[in-house]
C-alpha cells in the first residue's frame, strides 16, 4: 500500500549508524526528514550525503531530524561516512539505518512486496530507493519526493519545501509558486476578506480567490 500525505509514518526499528533506534520515538517532538539511496559508496548519493552533512546546522534551526535510509549494512556506513565526511568537509553525524533486509523499502513502499536483492547486487537493482518523506511532529508525512538515479536531490528545494510546510502548519494560508521565505503568503478561502484582514492585516488582492499577505512570523 502506497504512502500517502497526512498518513501517518509507518513506525519501524532498526540499527543504524548512531545505534539502536525506533522511528517515532527518534522524531519525538521533531520534525523529520528521511532520505533514501540505493547503495552505500554511489557517486551521486555521496555528494547528497554531503549535501546532508554541510546543512546540518540549517535542520537544526528548523527543529528537523534527519535519517539516511540505506539498503546495506551499519558496518559498511561507517566506512563510507569517511568518504562523505572527506568530500563534503563535515561531519556526517546524522543516523544512517541498516536497511539490508529491505523492511523499510518495502514498508515506505520504495520497492515491491516480493523484491529479492541478492549479494553483490548493484544500485540498479535498487534503483528505486531513492525517496524523500518529510514527516511532522504528529508523525504525519506531509511530504514525498522519488528520484531517478541520475538526478541529485536539490536539497535548497528540500529545505525550502520544508519552510512552507513549517509556515503553513495549522494556519488559514498557503505559499505561491516559487515561494522563499520572507515572500508573502496566500490567505485560504476558508476566511472571507473580512475575517482575513483581521487576522493578518493588509491585503494584496491579485484576483477574488487568490489574496496575498505578509507571511506571519513563527
Amino acid at each position: 500500500m502506497s504512502i500517502r500525505l497526512n498518513d501517518i509514518a509507518p513506525d519501524f526499528s532498526t540499527d543504524s549508524t548512531s545505534g539502536k533506534l525506533t522511528l517515532h520515538e527518534w522524531i519525538g517532538d521533531h520534525y523529520a526528514i528521511l532520505f533514501s539511496h540505493p547503495k552505500d559508496f554511489t557517486p551521486v548519493c555521496t555528494t547528497e550525503f554531503g549535501a546532508v552533512a554541510q546543512l546540518a546546522p540549517e535542520f537544526a534551526k528548523r527543529n528537523t531530524r534527519v535519517m539516511g535510509v540505506s539498503v546495506d549494512s551499519v558496518e559498511e556506513h561507517k566506512k563510507w561516512k569517511r568518504d562523505i565526511e572527506a568530500f563534503s568537509g563535515a561531519p556526517a553525524d546524522f543516523p544512517i539505518i541498516d536497511d539490508t533486509s529491505l523492511q523499510v523499502a518495502k514498508l515506505y513502499d520504495m520497492l515491491p512486496a516480493d523484491a529479492y536483492l541478492p549479494d553483490g547486487r548493484t544500485p540498479a537493482d535498487s534503483a528505486t530507493v531513492r525517496t524523500v518523506f518529510i514527516i511532522g511532529p504528529d508523525k504525519k508525512v506531509r511530504l514525498t519526493m522519488s528520484y531517478p538515479m541520475s538526478v541529485g536531490r536539490n536539497f535548497a528545494e528540500i529545505l525550502r519545501a520544508l519552510d512552507a510546510i513549517q509556515m503553513t502548519d495549522g494556519a488559514p494560508i498557503a505559499t505561491p509558486a516559487n515561494w522563499v521565505p520572507g515572500q508573502d503568503v496566500i490567505v485560504g478561502l476558508g476566511l472571507n476578506d473580512a475575517q482575513a484582514k483581521e487576522k493578518f492585516g493588509q491585503l494584496d488582492i491579485k484576483l477574488p480567490y487568490l489574496r496575498l499577505t505578509k507571511a506571519p512570523e513563527k
